[in-house]
């Protein structure tokens, strides 16, 4: 049986990590460290100013960085861990209604995001 508690333990960990490294990366390299095409292509789909958009882009870059660490500490929260899926459909929902094309991409969110939600809930199921 210790086997199968380090298992799940470890199941766990794995999970947590994944996940708020997921956001954290995401947040950093697409949109901090540099703004990768396909984040500018995706707020100037909103009809915003270039200036406006980056601006957008950066905010949600820092959002994303702080989310990732709150999903590393309070990786036990359900609250946390159901926010944490609604916005990986809120922003798969974007992507498809506004650049569908990339859902075809050979990296994309669909895999991404339905990956990180699965993550998500191995985290829900080792609260049972």
């Amino acid at each position: 049986m210790a086997i199968m508690q380090q298992i799940a333990f470890d199941s766990v960990q794995i999970a947590r990590f994944i996940l708020g490294g997921s956001w954290i990366y995401h947040g950093l390299a697409p949109k901090l460290i540099t703004v990768a095409p396909i984040e500018r292509a995706m707020t100037a789909t909103l009809g915003l100013d270039p200036d406006t958009s980056l601006l957008i882009t950066r905010l949600a870059g820092v959002g994303e960085v702080v989310f990732g660490i709150l999903l590393i500490i309070f990786y036990r929260q359900v609250t946390l861990i159901a926010l944490n899926i609604a916005m990986l459909v809120a922003l798969l929902i974007f992507v498809a209604v506004q650049i569908p094309a990339v859902l075809f991409d050979a990296f994309n969110p669909v895999t991404t995001n339905l990956a990180l939600i699965g993550l998500s809930c191995v985290l829900l199921q080792a609260r049972n």
